[in-house]
């Protein structure tokens, strides 16, 4: 079995040796370790302006004046804006910098430029270019380039070297899983990172994709550079990343990204999926990670039914209303529904997921995943995590212990507050240093005493942006600098690992304030490298972090959580850890660094094969390709060999062939009467009958059959056997009470689809819509009524489930399963009686055809499974996947020719 893990970039790619380049062994002599390599200046100011963690002079950053307009994006710049750390002995970070400044030993993109602002703008450019063609006066890109540039590539040397591209979490635990055994065979699957139209119909395309294949088990998928471009830089960066990080582009360039890009998203999905198809083996598992390949999984399904497919979301998922905002946004959640297993970092995404795939696509959303027509979908949420393993030994390291003695001597007698992000308008850097600026003027005791040292790499996306935070920390260094002391040191750049790793060392906090985020991994290093193990003097730092990033859930509230908007919270939040006492800060640092260790990377890539071979397992048990036939002869048996038998049958569309929730039922056919009639003549048999409907409309049905046990309102009703007394499961004064807010929502909907009507019982309200005027817009009135529902009355315990034609409201705590359990329990109550009582059940048979009959089967297949009933028989009518052990195909008829042979026997 192997296991394929699917992800944008390889974790390795290629480089190519060409005349005139510098070498990146050269490269590597060529900068002094001791200094931290500036980014590739654009021009000579840039150079000069460029700040030092370690240079003695207050260094003032000045402002950089908007031109408005930004430099293109480099479509293969790493994934979170920075370059994945190596240990020394791979190459330094510098060292593998040199080739992604000018990429100069990797092919030029053929990537067309970005479609024009506005929609209307495009189409008039769009004509333009074509006159101008025809007249000769603008040749293709392609035409343009010079042939010479390919033909280097074709022939030039290459090797194989590690990316500093992609999602190095992803790689690290993987790494970490199969060095603790919970990995076996694995195979990467994804992209090189770089352009690729050079190598096209060359042997070097061949050989490196042979090399990477046979070499290092990584499977290359090729696309053109104008797909990538589409995929990458203008539908992940400029539509899916702000939606997902609740930032709804609204301006007319956006619309026109997604309208050109869209069909390069599916081209890269497609891509990948047809790789994947033609290396899988029967018993391998697909496993796809990440925003860039949501519809991977179902374009898979379609090829390979039978796959074992996982997928796992790195980034944050937004609520439904803001996915519900892309016009793609029914695909997407299609393509991530065609894995077996959907995993998200925390809780809250997950529970967004959910609601969005009710809303969006009105299928039933349990907590356990999304309950579709033909098969479930397990959804789960767990944390990836650090390599505790990895990260101890690199911390050791000679260099780590050389920086930390700098740092110790640079900045003595000071408190230092560290930051390492992006500079994008996501990673709250702007606020960071607005809280910061807020702390120094609200503590003077503290001016002199602090440094902010803020590692930010520039996005050339956000030059407005770039501009703002410039601004601030010439503010904030003009106001309180002098020769010896710098307020903030500002970084546009990232530094070497080793560096890193010993600013978190020696750090007395740490401050993230994201507007919004998945896992931050920088938070769960430092506090590791907060341990003492390596560098005595560490303080056991405070965390300042985000209530808005996935980690804050994981850490119960031992860090400073803040609202990154509150400018006065975080300057109160880096007052109180700077005069924190050491054993409020020791405290709080053993209850992060335990919830740390339990959540590494290895843990992580464990539970999600586990959980994966879980959900395939059961999802496979209940297709129903998979699902055997009811065998009469092996019913038959069972229940000849036993002394109590209880029957838990459904009514509608079980018993009869007829009734819909909506309509007045008549009278059962004779037979149905006479089949449980003749059931009941045996005393060793109990017969309960289970409907949806009021207690008073199955009362007046089965008035001519007594010692008939029923269940009304899908368990909320009780009627046992030989009894004329209903008892009601649930809470009368709960039930006014969630009524009265649900009824609100439910009018709201009503005024707005005509033909629609409400039907109130006892224990729950249903909204049919079957008769609405415009089906179209009823059905999407209806998702959206039932989202409305499930959000606002959740803490009710009610939930809202979309049928055919109709919304069903009801309590959570009450359904036909509950009802089962408690009938089974008084029945086998009776054996525990001084008189001798009687026997315990020991068969028992459930039949039905609906989704809440499925919480039945599986609560009976639970009893067999744990032993209590000897003989258990559960059989689902349905054309569905099913939590039943056998199914039948004739409808009614067949169910009451079963109980009629039963009975005769």
């Amino acid at each position: 079995m192997t296991v394929f893990v699917c992800s944008l970039f390889l974790p390795k790619t290629v480089q190519f040796n060409l005349p005139g380049t510098p070498s990146r062994r050269n490269t590597l002599r060529a900068r002094p370790k001791t200094t931290i390599a500036p980014p590739q200046p654009t021009n000579a100011t840039a150079a000069a302006t460029q700040p030092s963690l370690f240079d003695p002079r207050p260094v003032i950053t000045p402002p950089h004046t908007p031109t408005g307009e930004s430099d293109s994006p480099d479509p293969f710049a790493n994934e979170d804006g920075f370059r994945i750390q190596f240990p020394h002995e791979l190459g330094s970070t510098d060292e593998i910098a040199s080739r992604w400044g000018s990429r100069a030993n990797q092919p030029l993109s053929r990537a067309n430029s970005p479609p024009p602002a506005a929609l209307f703008e495009r189409n008039r450019t769009l004509e333009k270019a074509r006159e101008l063609g025809r007249r000769g006066l603008v040749q293709p890109k392609t035409q343009m380039r010079s042939d010479s540039h390919d033909r280097v590539f074709s022939s030039a040397p290459w090797r194989v070297v590690d990316a500093d591209q992609g999602n190095g979490g992803l790689r690290n635990a993987a790494e970490a899983a199969a060095r603790d055994g919970k990995l076996g065979d694995y195979t990467w699957i994804g992209t090189l990172g770089m352009p690729t139209d050079a190598l096209d119909g060359t042997q070097q395309k061949t050989d490196i994709e042979d090399t990477l294949a046979n070499t290092y088990d990584m499977l290359t998928v090729f696309c053109s550079d104008k797909d990538f471009d589409g995929h990458y830089t203008h539908f992940c960066k400029q539509i899916l990343w702000p939606v997902f990080h609740y930032q709804i582009p609204d301006n007319p360039k956006s619309k026109a990204y997604e309208d050109h890009s869209w069909k390069y998203y599916v081209n890269v999905n497609q891509a990948f999926a047809d790789k994947i198809v033609q290396n899988w083996k029967r018993g391998d598992v697909i496993w796809v990670h990440d925003y860039h390949l949501l519809l991977v999984p179902g374009m898979v399904r379609k090829k390979l039914p039978d796959a074992k497919i996982g997928f796992f979301l790195h980034v944050a998922f937004p609520s439904s209303e803001v996915f519900r905002c892309l016009a793609v946004r029914k695909e997407l959640l299609e393509g991530m529904l065609g894995a077996n297993l959907v995993g998200f970092q925390i809780q809250e995404y997950s529970r967004h997921f959910l609601q969005t795939c009710s809303r969006i696509l009105s299928v039933e959303a349990t907590p356990e995943g999304i309950e579709m027509e033909d098969r479930f979908v397990d959804v789960i949420s767990t944390a990836i995590g650090i390599d505790p393993i990895s990260l101890n030994k690199h911390r050791g390291e000679q260099d780590v212990l050389r920086w930390l003695n700098i740092l110790q001597e640079r900045y003595k007698g000071k408190k230092l507050i560290v930051a390492r992000d992006k500079l994008d308008h996501v990673r709250g850097v702007r606020q960071k240093l607005l809280a910061y600026e807020l702390f120094l003027n609200k503590n003077p005791q503290w001016r002199e005493n602090t440094v902010l040292i803020q590692v930010a790499l520039s996005s050339s996306q956000n030059s407005d942006l770039d501009a703002t935070v410039s601004d601030i920390v010439t503010r904030v260094n003009s106001s309180w600098a002098n020769l010896a002391y710098q307020p903030v040191v500002y970084l546009k750049q990232d530094i070497d690992y080793a560096q890193y790793l010993a600013l978190l060392t020696i750090a007395d906090a740490l401050m993230i304030t994201s507007q919004r985020e998945g896992m931050n991994l920088t938070s769960h290093e430092y506090i590791f490298c907060q341990d003492g193990k390596i560098y005595p003097q560490s303080k056991h730092g405070s965390l300042i972090l985000s209530e808005f990033t996935g980690t804050s859930s994981l850490f119960s509230k031992s860090e400073l959580s803040v609202n990154p908007w509150d400018y006065r919270q975080c300057a109160d939040a880096i007052q109180e850890a700077l005069e924190m006492g050491a054993e409020e800060k020791q405290t709080r640092w053993e209850t992060l660094h335990k919830s740390v260790a339990r959540h590494t990377g290895s843990h992580w890539f464990g539970e999600l094969l586990t959980h994966l071979d879980r959900a395939y397992e059961e999802q496979h048990k209940r297709d129903q390709t998979s699902v055997p036939r009811l065998s009469m002869q092996d019913v038959s048996t069972k229940y000849e060999r036993s002394s109590r038998r209880l029957f838990m049958l459904d009514y509608e569309g079980t018993l009869v062939s007829w009734g819909p929730v909506n309509q007045i039922i008549p009278v059962s056919p004779q037979r149905t009467l006479d089949v449980l009639n003749d059931l009941l003549l045996d005393e060793r048999n109990i017969v309960y009958v289970t409907s949806g409907r009021r207690p008073e409309e199955i009362d007046h049905v089965f008035r001519r059959v007594p010692g008939l046990g029923l269940i009304a309102e899908n368990g909320c009703y009780i009627k046992d056997c030989g009894s004329e007394k209903w008892v009601e499961m649930s809470d009368g004064v709960h039930i006014d009470n969630w009524k009265t807010s649900v009824k609100e929502i439910l009018r709201y909907y009503l005024e707005r689809t005509p033909g629609a009507e409400i039907e109130e019982r006892r224990c729950s309200i249903l909204f049919h819509y079957d008769g609405a005027e415009d089906q179209e817009a009823a059905a999407r009135l209806a998702a959206d009524c039932a989202s409305h529902v499930n959000d606002a009355c959740e803490s009710l315990k009610v939930h809202a489930v979309v049928l055919e034609g109709t919304i069903a409201v009801e309590p959570l705590d009450w359904n036909k399963s509950t009802a089962a359990q408690i009938v089974f329990e008084k029945l086998n109550h009776d054996t525990s009686r001084d008189d001798g009582g009687k026997k315990p059940v020991d068969f028992l048979m459930v039949v039905g055809d609906g989704r809440e009959d499925e919480k039945v089967f599986k609560w009976a297949n639970k009893l067999h499974e744990r032993k209590v009933v000897d003989n258990v028989v559960t059989v689902s009518l349905a054309s569905r996947s099913t939590e039943a052990a056998s199914t039948l195909a004739q409808g009614v008829s067949g169910v009451l020719s079963c109980l009629q042979r039963l009975a005769s026997s």
